[in-house]
């Protein structure tokens, strides 16, 4: 017979059926889960106990602080628009298919909206809650938790973890629990300030497990020299982003945002995670294609174009109001290409139009000189996905131990599909918890 929450078993341990660390969105989906599956079965709540441990003194910090504190719960459309346009490795793909069609985007708005908390998508496909508080996504989800009886326990960091007795026996600074299931939802290595120090990865890998090596994702990127202080807030829109050494070379199209660092903004944010293999402070630089739509070719069809149309026009007049370089780089534009700030079309030499025409299609902004791991929102790296049965989320060399978020090695691009992952993960792992094997 299961012991009630709280207490103890012979052995001086506090028992549970189900024992998850990590109280971030994937542990709290967890404990959800576990409990829903064992109520469908008709196993009364005393007779399987389902504690979550969270170091914090509150459960669900990342929830609280995700998109500014508006919190993109999500992304709307179909399971393989959400993996196409979120995921851009295939075996991610194929890793993560069957948690999200096992708990959608769709499936999360009812839940949100059965606590009173309605969403809505915006025109990029950002799903947010209508109130635009992330404080209300937590509070629903803390809801969730009550109404399923689950023990949570807040200020308990989990230190390490055995196996035993065919379960776990899991040690925090104070006490000792057993379980005959045990779920790492302890999450990466970003935001440490919100606890993720990656404990979760130290006690898989003690429990014989492979870790890919933490990594940044969507992180910001920082360059030497740093942007002038006038650059610092200023956005370009729709541009290609290239960060290249002499072996590599990515790209990502969208806006770009200057920092007193470096650099960040939507096309930052997801080329972090290809130009973190790129050994910074060697050759390493960055630049922007102000005309992403056009061929070197096309582009040069076009300066031809204004010097033959208006040639009486100053150069300049025609990068402030006909392209994208803002008001703030228009100078620097010309000077880099050579071309004076009084220079007219109608006297601009073949050289001086093909030197601009360069500098449009890759205006370098620096070297770069860290992408910061802590800084990303999430980490790329963590438990190997090959280790890790994408039917149920569990371990294929230690039974009864699941994984779930951002532990695992995957990481999404910007626009609420990594808070999507973690629920979906969180949810199959909860599920496939029960019924504990005796």
């Amino acid at each position: 017979m299961c012991l009630k929450s709280g207490e103890l078993s012979e052995s001086g341990c506090i028992h549970s059926d189900v024992l998850i660390a990590g109280g971030g969105p994937a542990g709290m989906m967890a404990a959800i889960g576990a409990r829903h599956a064992a109520r469908l079965d008709g196993c009364p709540d005393d007779r399987f106990v389902v504690t979550l441990l969270e170091r914090n003194p509150r459960a669900g910090v990342k929830i609280r602080i995700s998109g500014g504190g508006k919190c993109n719960v999500t992304h709307e459309g179909s399971v393989g628009e959400l993996l196409s346009k979120g995921f851009r490795r295939k075996g991610e793909q194929r890793f993560l298919r069957r948690a999200l069609h096992a708990f959608s985007n769709r499936d999360l708005a009812e839940l949100l909206l059965k606590r009173g908390v309605g969403t809505a998508a915006r025109d990029d496909g950002k799903v947010f809650p209508v109130s635009e508080r992330s404080e209300d996504v937590l509070a629903a989800l803390e809801e969730e938790l009550r109404d399923a009886n689950v023990s949570v326990v807040t200020g308990e960091r989990v230190l390490r973890a055995e196996t035993a007795g065919g379960g776990f026996v899991v040690y925090t600074a104070g006490r000792v629990y057993c379980a005959k299931t045990f779920v790492l939802a302890t999450g990466g290595l970003s935001w440490s300030r919100t606890g993720t120090t990656g404990d979760g990865l130290g006690i898989a890998g003690a429990l014989g497990h492979r870790i890919v090596p933490p990594s940044p994702a969507l992180a910001p990127v920082f360059l030497k020299p740093p942007p002038s202080p006038s650059l610092a807030g200023i956005s370009l829109r729709d541009v290609v982003l290239v960060i290249r050494d002499s072996k590599h070379s990515f790209s990502r199209r969208g806006d770009l945002l200057f920092t007193h660092k470096g650099i960040s903004g939507p096309a930052c944010l997801s080329i972090s995670r290809d130009a973190a293999g790129i050994t910074c402070g060697e050759g390493a630089e960055a630049g922007v294609d102000f005309f992403p739509g056009e061929t070197v070719e096309s582009l040069d069809s076009q300066l031809i174009a204004s010097a033959s149309t208006h040639g009486g026009q100053l150069v300049k007049t025609f990068l402030r109001h006909k392209t994208p370089v803002p008001l703030a780089l228009v100078h620097e534009v010309l000077r880099r290409s050579g071309i004076a700030a009084d220079q007219r079309w109608g006297e601009l030499k073949k050289t001086a139009r093909r030197s601009l025409l360069q500098t449009l299609k890759f205006f370098r902004i620096g070297e770069l000189e860290a992408i910061p791991l802590d800084a990303g929102e999430v980490s790329a790296g963590g438990i190997s996905l090959d280790e890790t049965d994408s039917k149920t989320m569990e371990s294929r060399i230690r039974k009864g131990l699941f994984f779930c978020g951002e532990i695992l090695d995957y990481a999404a691009e910007i626009g609420g599909f990594n808070l999507q992952a973690a629920f979906s993960t969180g949810w199959l792992a909860g599920l496939n918890c029960y019924p504990v094997q005796e």
